[in-house]
């Protein structure tokens, strides 16, 4: 087969070093979001849908073929990290945890976790960020080590 071709949807969620609330300022956390997007299409990938919460991202990627996920994610955040030192309402002491969580989603289903990606404000009125991974880790069958997955 002389061409390839692939359609691999990936949610991947990270949070700011030590869950820092850098997002609080709504101007600012809309901003990063858009920032975020850029540079996942400046990673040749598609960028779907961007949100989070005061501490936390989570982005929806059409992975494109020529991309590790580990690569895309240490391109968007070491570039979005820059800007986020300063940018206006950014900070001089911004950082990404060094970890992330990325999960697959079926085609059928990016909808959904579209909904659940932009509805994290309200989400996240009743459900703290370490028990959301935690239910995201446990529905796609990966042990976490709190150990370590919180640094």
């Amino acid at each position: 087969m002389p061409q390839s071709l692939a359609q691999l949807w990936v949610h991947i969620v990270f949070s700011t070093k030590d869950r820092l609330p850098f997002f609080k300022d709504e101007s600012f956390r809309s901003q990063m979001f858009r920032m975020l997007s850029h540079h996942v299409k400046e990673s040749k990938c598609t960028s779907a849908s961007v949100g989070g919460f005061i501490d936390h991202v989570h982005l929806l990627v059409g992975l494109s073929r020529t991309i590790t996920i580990a690569q895309l994610v240490e391109n968007v955040k070491t570039e979005t990290s820059k800007w986020a030192k300063i940018a206006d309402g950014g900070d001089s002491a911004f950082k990404w945890q060094a970890g992330y969580g990325a999960f697959s989603v079926s085609h059928s289903l990016t909808d959904k976790v579209d909904q659940y990606i932009r509805s994290q404000a309200e989400h996240h009125a009743k459900l703290s960020f370490k028990d959301e991974y935690r239910r995201l880790c446990k529905k796609h069958g990966l042990e976490i080590d709190e150990r370590y997955v919180w640094d």
